[in-house]
């Protein structure tokens, strides 16, 4: 994977590569920063085609994560343990990680929370992750797009083109 980071990061293709902080950086992304050569932002705004792009994580509008840090990281140290149990497949760790985020209604709430800002951002996209749910929406003219989780299966990223079309692209 940093490998690929890397090759990425060209300016002579002239991609830049940008990493959002998210939840389970914590400090990794500032060691990732260094070693691979990337800038990395809370959240990062661009302009494009007369529109203005907004990435962010989304735990930020994450409220029951930041409301009840103990049990989330109970939650997460559970999760890291199943993963290793199940490294294969991760069919049971998969199945919790979307009952959890389906039972809390996460996607949609995150969803709006990211909206809201976007609006007070005069953004007209707002792109996040977190959930690890692949979602599209707009609400008020802002349209919301979930990235869903690159290291399921299928994975999925956003992809957006010179003429600033948006898509959601599965990979089996």
């Amino acid at each position: 994977l940093l490998s690929f980071i890397r090759k990425l990061s060209n300016p002579e293709k002239e991609i830049d590569v940008i990493w959002v902080n998210g939840n389970h950086d914590e400090d990794l992304s500032e060691i990732m920063s260094h070693l691979i050569g990337i800038d990395v932002y809370e959240e990062y705004i661009w302009n494009e085609n007369e529109k203005i792009y907004l990435a962010i994580h989304g735990h930020q509008f994450d409220r029951f994560l930041n409301e009840n840090v103990v049990v989330s990281n109970v939650a997460s140290f559970v999760y890291d343990k199943m993963q290793r149990i199940s490294p294969q497949k991760q069919i049971i760790p998969r199945f919790v990680k979307r009952a959890s985020k389906s039972w809390l209604r996460l996607s949609h709430k995150v969803a709006d929370g990211a909206i809201e800002y976007a609006k007070s951002k005069n953004a007209d996209f707002v792109f996040c992750g977190h959930t690890h749910q692949t979602l599209s929406k707009e609400i008020d003219g802002v349209k919301y797009y979930n990235s869903g989780c690159w290291t399921d299966i299928p994975s999925s990223m956003i992809t957006i083109n010179n003429l600033g079309e948006i898509e959601i692209v599965n990979i089996d």
